[in-house]
């Protein structure tokens, strides 16, 4: 029963956390995006007590089933062992697992040197390690353009039927640099979890550790009957933990997730989920030497699993998957050009070298975005009209930031705000992003068309939706003249209507500067 409740309750987190990062229409954001605020690092962050203080407390009680329910990095890591499981041949499906001590001295380093980047402020650091993040990264950059390829099928399918209730959706990578990070975590969780089982969990992860030391005290948890264990083995066996040593008939709980498998598979009866007042001695166990088995185990499994056909299956089109993406371009076309009605080329926009970057309304700074942001792609992920990606700096490393060559920052949309977990993007309404400015414009007198081409233009004063482009005579004493456009700093928000929208390529002639600090206009 305990197990059957665990998967449902986790594939039902896990189905819906994914689908957010997949999804480009914005209906799974309004439904299910306070998952995303139940994850652990980013209530932290976001100083969130409610939700720290309910992770805790469920910590407390029921054992780690935050890390085998809530968190989709341990859903995954189970679905990749379970797959791993099944592609075994029979023979090594016998001994999937085996006990082993706890490397609580790494454990607690990684947690020491995470706390320390921490509150220093190196956010990519923080990044490459928290669970969240780590899973948002592979689902933004790797399952999400898988997932837009299949609409577009489907779209193209259906419109040869006269059927437009699926649409074109634009493909593109955002950033090479954390595509390849992305790919790098991805191999790296897959061959662990599909070997080991939960080895990241209880050897890198910094949540895990924390709500580890918690988990020693809880008061629902495995619980050995000495009398009725025959000594099987079949718990430590399916424990994907490797936290239970059969021979001493002891769980160590700093580790164990509460997955149910081990009372699955024992026949006998001998363990059981229930109440127990938790003891200094189950809380912190003495180590225990055990014997060495004359049997050569370990390094048969490590052998036949290097062999393993399906994991080479899998790493072979990663790195082939990987080295496509490397080929393709950083804008939304395969082409180093636009054909307009067949008529001209029109060259694709290149962006400009920005003095200081810009981050999205809400953030409230750069400051306050790389001290709360987690790096974990949601807000880059749900962005409709593709103004952030990450970030390529190497101490905000994969955190947001705004660009305006595919699209610019609609006034009406609030969903990066609505949709942040950590606090890095605070919720703003309609109303207020109309007033916060992230930016200002700043005109290239050589780019603009009239000056370059000769001609009319006025297309940046045209689109601007605060009016802060103002077009006058490029020659003051002959009204007739051509009209260039004139920036007023104090109205301008940052939006990037007009760099966007500016038809100079490949750079525009009107680009934006982002402010350290956001003002209220």
């Amino acid at each position: 029963m305990v197990r059957k409740i665990r998967l449902t309750l986790a594939t039902i987190f896990f189905v819906c956390i994914t689908l957010m990062f997949l999804d480009f229409t914005g209906v799974t954001h309004t439904w299910f995006s306070w998952m995303a605020k139940l994850q652990f690092l980013p209530a932290v962050l976001a100083l969130n007590a409610g939700v720290i203080i309910l992770l805790i407390a469920l910590t407390l009680i029921f054992g780690r089933i935050y890390c085998s329910v809530i968190c989709p990095m341990g859903v995954f890591q189970d679905i990749i062992a379970w797959l791993g499981k099944k592609a075994r041949p029979k023979k090594e499906c016998k001994i999937p697992y085996t006990y082993s001590k706890a490397k609580s001295a790494l454990r607690y380093s990684v947690l020491g040197v995470f706390i320390v980047a921490l509150i220093a402020g190196v956010g990519s650091f923080v990044a490459l390690l928290a669970p969240y993040s780590s899973y948002g990264r592979i689902a933004s950059n790797i399952f999400q353009p898988i997932y837009r390829w299949g609409n577009n099928l489907l779209a193209s399918i259906a419109e040869k039927y006269d059927s437009y209730a699926i649409y074109d959706v634009d493909v593109w990578i955002k950033s090479m640099p954390t595509l390849i990070i992305a790919v790098v975590t991805l191999v790296i969780i897959f061959i662990l979890a599909w070997r080991n089982g939960r080895t990241y969990c209880n050897t890198i992860c910094p949540v895990g550790t924390v709500l580890g030391f918690f988990a020693r005290f809880s008061f629902f948890h495995v619980t050995f009957d000495a009398e009725k264990c025959k000594s099987c083995s079949m718990c430590s066996r399916n424990c994907k933990a490797s936290c239970i040593d059969y021979k001493t008939h002891t769980v160590d709980y700093s580790r164990c997730v509460t997955c149910g498998n081990c009372l699955e598979k024992c026949k006998f009866g001998a363990l059981s989920y229930k109440f127990a007042v938790p003891s200094m001695a189950t809380a912190f166990p003495k180590p225990v030497v055990v014997e060495k088995s004359a049997k050569p185990a370990p390094k048969a499994e490590a052998k036949a699993d290097v062999k393993d056909p399906g994991l080479r299956t899998f790493l072979t089109t990663i790195a082939v998957g990987a080295a496509a993406a490397a080929k393709a371009q950083i804008i939304p076309e395969a082409t180093d050009k636009k054909v307009d009605g067949g008529l001209a080329d029109i060259a694709d926009k290149v962006a400009p070298k920005r003095a200081t970057k810009i981050v999205p309304p809400g953030a409230k700074s750069l400051k306050n975005m790389a001290s709360h942001c987690t790096g974990c792609q949601l807000c880059v992920s749900a962005c409709p009209n593709g103004v952030l990606r990450p970030s390529t700096d190497l101490m905000t490393l994969m955190q947001p930031e705004a660009s305006y060559e595919v699209g610019y920052c609609r006034p009406e949309c609030v969903r990066c705000s609505e949709v942040c977990p950590a606090g890095a993007i605070s919720l703003i309404d309609v109303a207020e992003k109309s007033s916060i400015q992230v930016g200002h414009a700043v005109w290239t007198r050589e780019l603009c068309v009239p000056i370059k081409d000769g001609q009319e233009c006025g297309n940046c004063a045209r689109h601007c939706p605060s009016g802060a482009i103002t077009m006058v005579p490029l020659d003051a004493n002959d009204p007739k003249s051509l009209k260039i456009p004139v920036v007023n700093e104090e109205l301008c928000i940052g939006c990037g209507a007009c760099e966007n929208l500016c038809p100079s390529r490949p750079l525009s002639a009107i680009h934006v500067e982002g402010h350290e600090v956001h003002r209220t206009i």
